[in-house]
């Protein structure tokens, strides 16, 4: 996994409305990457919702969110759609930027082996530069824990 102070891997991804968005996109403000397993299910769903509650705040502070799953993009536009999430949601089928940031590992659940996102945040810095790494972070939390870091 990446660590403070690397470089933040760049990359384009297509977004909920099949729009291309990269990470270079956002130099010169701060960008918060979350990385998430699978849109609706209850863990993910409480953690987006509570990006959606703190993002006028997120706003004012002139910082993107932007959630990253391998979910389609039509799950994502579902997704947003449900949920009236206002940030921008990113797809990575391929997985090629789930594994560039090392969140793409091995999890065990109940005893079963599997592939999977471990839910990992990144705060990148106006210069593309990792400023924080919050890995297994707790969906309920995970919002209100990045603005106070950035406080």
């Amino acid at each position: 996994m990446l660590k403070v102070a690397d470089a933040a891997p760049d990359f384009t991804l297509p977004d909920a409305d099949n729009n291309m968005v990269s990470l270079r996109d956002f130099r010169g403000k701060k960008a918060v990457l979350y990385f998430y397993p699978k849109d609706n299910t209850p863990g993910c769903t409480r953690q987006a919702c509570a990006f959606a509650e703190n993002f006028a705040e997120f706003r004012e502070r002139d910082i993107a969110v932007i959630g990253i799953s391998k979910d389609s993009v039509e799950s994502h536009r579902k997704f947003a759609e449900k949920y009236n999430l206002p940030f921008i949601l990113l797809s990575d089928p391929t997985l090629e930027v789930l594994k560039a940031y090392g969140v793409w590992q091995e999890k065990k659940l109940y005893g079963k082996v599997s592939m999977g996102v471990v839910r990992t945040t990144f705060i990148i810095d106006e210069n593309g530069m990792i400023e924080k790494v919050m890995p297994k972070v707790k969906p309920d939390t995970n919002a209100t824990e990045i603005l106070d870091a950035l406080n």
